[in-house]
């Protein structure tokens, strides 16, 4: 740029007219590189409204959870920013931070560090070459002709395959049709389907997709298939979050993101947004889970269905977890208002997509438990459990793990620690994944230091400790 920049009270004029309009924050951090004569990097920090610090401190959350991870303070992320390019290690981490390509951060480089759940590059090229141009209908057909896939390797090139059709896109009605009512047999199953199994039923949906997109589709027939491929992304997405494969599962949200923005349909891009700040909020960074809910309420514009009711609790929740208590108790309050007007309190069915009375107050539980509002917290609880099927998944695990947190503050040590065990415990093994494993931890963190090394507490983390097999 060889203008001076605009200050950042411009840049955030722009995000407030951009939010009144229901622009994405890709959209807003475009209007500001653009208007304000700054790099798109620092567009879309400006975008998000975050401070240097408040970025820089974001970033390094994120980059704890690899070995390899640059650390970045303030002055070096403000360096970034004024076009000095960092190195690719960085390039990756800030867009993964900023849910965004390095063409959009202005940046170019690849990512070169590794996550605790996938091998080193130079092991992976050798599958990743083997695999280039082959749709998972063609690589499941080869499989006895090849060396075998692995299952990591499997979750990689369909979704690097995903991404490669959405780009291309003579199908009847009824083939479409069948396609809908799969999809939907498949979101019931996965509410109560434990996430390994579930990961092979959306793969074989999504080759059946991929197999009719391989071909540019008329406008209409292309909507509804990147409707469905953003729908069965999200839901990957989410059980490889649930496994505790968190890079994969990021990218398997920007895949679904991609799809339901090349769908033109807004619920469905606020919806998938909405579904992707669970990863933040249970992994960090938080900040990119209020950003990400906080996007997803903005582009509902404040109509009354259960998407704009999921977001606004989402957001909730994620800013009771940063410590803002007022925000989170007004984010709370639009939340319950638009639920109750959403209708969305009669839909008592199973589906992974829907957002029922049980999942709005799972959300309020995770906000009044963080805000410490105990009693009422443990009155939403109650309410949430008795609204759950027989059949389940998760959620009435974390709704008894929250309880036990609200013991935890409440000082009764031994009887949290012994919810959280009993709890864990009466989990089935299928569903024991990490991030329940997580839940469970929380327990004892929260605990005061000087009972941690209570009976309790050491019998909570030996449990915890345990293999499946002796559980």
């Amino acid at each position: 740029m060889d203008y001076k920049p605009h200050r950042p009270s411009c840049a955030q004029r722009l995000r407030e007219d951009a939010a009144d309009r229901g622009e994405s924050v890709q959209e807003t951090a475009h209007r500001i590189h653009a208007h304000c004569g700054v790099t798109l990097l620092r567009a879309h920090r400006l975008a998000r409204g975050l401070t240097l610090q408040e970025a820089a401190d974001g970033l390094s959350t994120l980059g704890a959870r690899y070995e390899a991870a640059p650390r970045a303070d303030g002055d070096q992320l403000g360096h970034w920013e004024k076009g000095r390019q960092p190195r690719p290690v960085t390039v990756d981490l800030l867009c993964e931070f900023y849910a965004s390509t390095a063409q959009d951060l202005g940046l170019r480089g690849s990512s070169q560090f590794s996550s605790p759940d996938e091998p080193p590059a130079e092991e992976r090229a050798p599958a990743r070459r083997s695999q280039q141009a082959l749709t998972p209908a063609v690589a499941s057909r080869r499989a006895a002709d090849t060396i075998p896939l692995s299952f990591e390797q499997q979750i990689d090139a369909a979704r690097r395959s995903v991404d490669r059709t959405l780009a291309v896109g003579t199908v009847t009605p009824t083939q479409l049709d069948l396609l809908d009512e799969q999809l939907l047999w498949a979101r019931e199953q996965y509410v109560y389907t434990p996430p390994a199994p579930m990961i092979e039923i959306l793969l074989g949906h999504l080759s059946e997709v991929e197999d009719i997109a391989a071909h540019r589709q008329p406008a209409a027939v292309q909507v509804r298939l990147s409707e469905l491929t953003a729908m069965i992304a999200t839901l990957i997405a989410d059980a490889l979050m649930k496994l505790g494969h968190l890079r994969r599962a990021q990218s398997w949200y920007a895949t679904a993101r991609n799809a339901a923005d090349d769908s033109g349909n807004t619920e469905l891009r606020a919806r998938v947004r909405a579904q992707a700040a669970m990863l933040p909020y249970h992994y960090g960074p938080i900040e990119a889970a209020v950003a990400l809910s906080r996007e997803a309420r903005i582009l509902c514009r404040n109509r009354p269905t259960p998407t704009a009711a999921f977001a606004s609790a989402a957001e909730a929740r994620a800013l009771a977890k940063l410590g803002h208590a007022e925000g989170a108790e007004a984010a709370l309050r639009q939340a319950t208002e638009i639920f109750e007007r959403s209708h969305a309190r009669a839909d008592t069915g199973n589906d992974a997509f829907a957002f029922p009375e049980r999942r709005f107050l799972l959300y309020m539980s995770g906000t009044l438990t963080a805000l410490r509002r105990t009693a009422e917290a443990r009155r939403v609880q109650e309410s949430a459990l008795a609204l759950y099927p027989e059949k389940t998944g998760i959620d009435p695990a974390l709704l008894h793990f929250e309880a036990a947190l609200c013991l935890a503050h409440e000082h009764s040590t031994e009887e949290a620690c012994q919810l959280a065990a009993a709890t864990f415990l009466r989990t089935d093994p299928a569903h024991r994944t990490p991030i329940v494993e997580e839940r469970a931890r929380e327990v004892v963190e929260v605990l005061p230091p000087r009972v941690r090394g209570s009976r309790v507490a050491r019998e909570l983390r030996e449990i915890l400790a345990l293999p499946p097999g002796q559980m």
